[in-house]
């Protein structure tokens, strides 16, 4: 399975922290960018890595910026994807049980280390429970093609 990952400045150490973890965990990465701390605006680097998830090129994306909501923001204008915003085990093992998310945003400021480590296993480990949870996601879905066609 092969993830992308994806950051701006505020959320570089996550990034390539946590993609050294999933790379020990036994998945392929592709990394969207940024390569530094240096200032950069984060819609050039997650809307293609979110693209690369929407276009089935990667299977799964995990972003960072320095709350991780912009980031989240840009990556859910992407018609197909379903990224949730994770700050704990239980948001992420949610956001993939019940929003079957395909990606999820971290907030490099607001979140330990370990915490978004941790929190990566469990969603990575998470299966969609679906049932009530897929009407759910249908109607997601729905809306997100009502807007495509504006």
């Amino acid at each position: 399975m092969r993830i992308a990952v994806a950051s701006d400045h505020a959320g570089y150490r996550y990034k390539e922290a946590i993609k050294a973890h999933v790379i020990d965990l036994g998945y392929e990465v592709r990394d969207f960018g940024t390569d530094s701390e240096e200032s950069v605006d984060y819609p050039l680097f997650i809307c293609p890595a979110a693209e690369a998830v929407a276009r089935g090129e990667c299977q799964l994306g995990i972003i960072f910026g320095g709350s991780g909501n912009g980031e989240a923001i840009v990556a859910n204008k992407v018609a197909g994807i379903r990224c949730a915003v994770v700050w704990n085990e239980a948001s992420a093992r949610y956001a993939r049980e019940h929003n079957n998310a395909n990606m999820i945003s971290f907030g490099e400021r607001l979140t330990a280390l370990s915490m978004a480590r941790s929190a990566v296993s469990v969603w990575l480990g998470a299966q969609f429970a679906g049932g009530r949870h897929g009407r759910r996601v249908r109607q997601i879905a729905a809306v997100e093609a009502s807007w495509c066609e504006d």
